[in-house]
């Protein structure tokens, strides 16, 4: 890992541009993880323009709070065939939606990841599942090339560390993972006001909707599973946008009754959406790849292309060891 570490931070000292790019619909360790780098890039001189690949693009309510956000653009103006790309968080190459034939063509592809089901894409992989976080692994990388992350680098990264891990809970939180939250913190950001608009910072027409959803709650003890859905047209009645509703599976997993949690959230293509999380008894990363999908052990999601009731029952299958076809 340390000698791709410096392959990558001989690249990026030595380029004058650079496009960064993470999975669609990305959360704030995708877009921490590419704006955080991003800032950094810019600050030693480097062009840089970053994207992910959703058709409408629209940008989560809190991307805003990130700074650099001025450098995200629609996909149709994202580069080409750039010379590098950077890809942060994204385990496959299908995740970049219509960014994907630009890693194809792009000469050099840096990328940064810390899902165990990735297999190790890109001409320089900076791949660690025992990370807790990508935004952990971009840290590690401008320390490669010899800095410190400025204020500005530090709230990017923050954002990213502190999802990803739960606010600090989950299992992939190690020692050092603390430690570089609190040298992250040493910089002069509002991490107060990051965490309120990354967390408290909900709309009267999202609350509810999270009463539709949790109304629809479903336990299924054979299987032990708890799920609900939302369909299109709860999204339209409501007025809430779909990036919105990521957080809904943070709700579902508190019930105790089940060790698996599903969000089942159809989109626009009217494929449905499968986000998973575990207690820690189940391997959520294969549960998820038999489904053409990938992530973590105990945080993963896939993209279904069946009905909602024969989502479901497969599912249920899955997550009773039965062969399931993809």
């Amino acid at each position: 890992m340390s000698d791709a570490f410096a392959r990558a931070a001989e690249v990026l000292a030595t380029a004058r541009r650079v496009a960064l790019a993470c999975h669609v619909n990305p959360d704030a360790d995708a877009l921490g993880s590419v704006l955080g780098l991003s800032n950094h890039l810019r600050e030693r001189s480097v062009e840089t323009v970053c994207s992910f690949g959703n058709d409408p693009f629209d940008l989560p309510r809190w991307a805003a709070a990130l700074p650099g956000s001025e450098a995200l653009v629609p996909p149709g103006e994202f580069p080409r065939d750039p010379a590098v790309l950077v890809t942060c968080d994204t385990a496959s190459l299908d995740r970049l939606g219509m960014l994907a034939a630009t890693a194809v063509r792009a000469r050099e592809v840096i990328w940064i990841d810390h899902h165990a089901s990735n297999d190790g894409l890109g001409t320089i992989s900076l791949l660690d599942p025992r990370a807790s976080s990508t935004a952990e692994l971009v840290y590690r990388l401008i320390r490669t090339m010899g800095d410190r992350p400025s204020a500005d680098v530090a709230a990017c990264l923050y954002a990213g560390l502190v999802t990803d891990t739960g606010r600090f809970q989950y299992e992939a939180v190690r020692p050092e993972t603390l430690r570089l939250a609190a040298e992250l913190r040493e910089l002069p950001f509002d991490h107060a006001r990051l965490a309120q608009i990354l967390y408290e910072d909900h709309s009267a027409a999202y609350l509810r909707l999270l009463g539709t959803a949790v109304q629809r709650l479903a336990l299924e003890p054979d299987a032990d599973l708890v799920w609900t859905y939302l369909t299109q047209a709860d999204l339209a009645e409501s007025g809430v946008q779909p990036s919105e509703t990521d957080d809904l599976i943070d709700v579902v997993r508190t019930a105790r009754e089940a060790d698996v949690a599903a969000l089942v959230k159809q989109q626009r293509d009217g494929r449905f959406k499968v986000s998973l999380r575990s207690r820690g008894a189940h391997d959520l990363a294969t549960v998820a790849a038999g489904f053409g999908g990938g992530g973590h052990r105990l945080a993963s999601g896939y993209t279904s292309t069946h009905g909602l009731a024969e989502t479901v029952e497969r599912l249920k299958a899955a997550l009773r060891g039965e062969p399931v076809e993809p």
